[in-house]
């Protein structure tokens, strides 16, 4: 659909709306998908810059502390900000959005999603394999992932997130590939994940053995607690509950963050990404502007954090 025949069909909605009619889910559908399609398709050149970017200032950070250059209360807060930042770019290789599968540029998408979780630690493929999951049953407490998430508030949300992570607690990704079964690409997920949690702990064991141990759990451990704690609290909890509903508008929402969309690492607009996770995160608030009225029409959620 061109631009002319979008900005006509949003016209047209809003005219309707105005006037008291009510489009037919049909033509809502239509008018939906000939925006969405404007922010589809090409590279998302920001997302790809910002994997790298983040992952060199946050390896830039080991040798400049060690040495001594940079001093380690410096470098713990940006550690942490590397971390909560390191796993939107990830994110979008996870929909394919850089490259799909059989593109010349496929390598870089795979690229991306490898390396730019590895300040969190989150094996590209397990997070690829437990997205779509969540992605297919959100909000479902048996089947999604991130349903253990759930509570009342912001700091409830907190604490539950800590406590999921505890030694002995129920790991939702390890029962969602058990529930996926037994099969070549399940079996890859676990050895890819396996490696790469044991090379993190070895990594801090052989710091720590080497002498470096508060650096090594001010750069790493420390930050990547709090990072993930965060990026639970603002992708998962805050675009889906704490009233987590079914259904494909309904799901998740749009929230005005009372810090901003910055700070809610641009998770405001999260109803885009789930309607259209081709469209990359850089380019949801564009298309939720020009969205919203058929959002509306769809009895989407709109709420306050």
């Amino acid at each position: 659909m061109s631009l002319t025949m979008d900005v006509l069909a949003k016209g047209e909605l809003d005219d309707d709306i105005a006037a008291g009619a009510a489009p037919s889910d049909r033509e809502l559908a239509r008018q939906e998908l000939g925006i969405a399609r404007k922010y589809i398709g090409p590279f998302p050149i920001v997302m790809a810059a910002w994997c790298f970017a983040n992952l060199t200032c946050w390896l830039a950070l080991w040798p400049l502390s060690i040495s001594g250059i940079l001093p380690l209360w410096v470098a713990f807060p940006i550690a942490t900000l590397n971390v909560i930042l390191c796993y939107l770019p990830s994110h979008e290789a996870q929909h394919s959005n850089y490259a799909k599968s059989g593109d010349r540029l496929r390598w870089l998408n795979e690229l991306i999603g490898y390396v730019s979780t590895i300040p969190m630690v989150l094996p590209f493929k397990l997070a690829r394999v437990t997205h779509m999951e969540h992605h297919t049953h959100t909000n479902n407490p048996e089947l999604d992932p991130d349903y253990g998430v759930k509570a009342d508030t912001w700091w409830q949300a907190i604490i539950v997130n800590i406590k999921r992570r505890q030694p002995g607690r129920k790991d939702s990704y390890s029962a969602t590939l058990a529930r996926l079964g037994d099969n070549p690409m399940i079996r890859r997920v676990r050895l890819e994940a396996a490696a790469q949690v044991l090379g993190y702990w070895g990594f801090l064991t052989l710091m720590a053995w080497s002498g470096y141990a508060i650096e090594a759990a001010l750069l790493w451990w420390l930050p990547r607690n709090i990072g993930v704690t965060y990026i639970s609290l603002m992708l998962s909890w805050a675009p889906h509950f704490p009233n987590p509903e079914r259904g494909r508008y309904r799901n998740t929402r749009y929230f005005k963050a009372r810090l901003g969309n910055i700070f809610a690492m641009g998770m405001e607009h999260h109803i885009v990404h789930h309607l259209h996770p081709g469209i990359p995160l850089n380019r949801n608030a564009a298309a939720f502007r020009e969205l919203r009225p058929i959002l509306e029409a769809r009895g989407c959620r709109f709420e306050m954090l």
